[in-house]
């Protein structure tokens, strides 16, 4: 099972992907962690990515995309993989399906996760309050949504238009969004 999980900050990604890596057997590829992964290894590409990073500049499309070659390239992708993060543009959209494409691994569904915009703000404002950070204002946290929703939209129709999305509501308990996601990827669900 390959699987691209969508969702806003806040929307339980995380959590459900590592829930889903247990029950799939299949790892869990944060583009976040695997940036990190690279530049710590000081792999060619991390070694790029850190000097991008250095100059408080944005890793590019290019690079992601050859970390994530590489990582798909490993044996234990080969039952499939959970890709969290990305992609969060049109543009990373179409190029992750051309890599799996080239790579004989297309993905079998884009997971979007539901949750309203006033949950997502109080999760993530009590998750701040809880970690003592300052930062996760319920004004910030509107804003990071915004941008977030103006840049993946077009990616969830994308999907829809390629008949490979399925939506989850992601309100109510870790256990029954879990058990959502697991009927929704279920062979012959219909997806739209």
């Amino acid at each position: 099972m390959r699987l691209v999980l969508l969702g806003a900050p806040g929307s339980g990604k995380g959590t459900q992907a590592t829930r889903l890596k247990e029950h799939l057997q299949v790892p869990h590829i944060s583009t976040g962690d695997l940036l990190r992964g690279e530049v710590a290894a000081g792999s060619k590409l991390g070694l790029e990515a850190k000097g991008v990073m250095a100059r408080g500049e944005l890793v590019s499309d290019a690079i992601l995309l050859g970390m994530l070659e590489d990582r798909f390239s490993r044996p234990d992708t080969a039952n499939g993989f959970i890709l969290d993060g990305y992609p969060r543009n049109l543009a990373q959209a179409a190029a992750l399906d051309g890599l799996l494409g080239r790579l004989g691994q297309p993905f079998d569904y884009a997971v979007q996760l539901d949750v309203p915009t006033e949950l997502l703000v109080e999760r993530i404002a009590g998750r701040a309050a809880d970690q003592g950070r300052a930062d996760d204002t319920p004004e910030s946290v509107r804003t990071r949504l915004q941008i977030y929703n103006d840049q993946t939209a077009p990616v969830i129709g994308y999907y829809r238009q390629h008949g490979q999305l399925t939506l989850v509501a992601g309100v109510g308990s870790l256990d029954e969004v879990f058990t959502r996601i697991l009927e929704a990827i279920k062979p012959g669900h219909e997806v739209g």
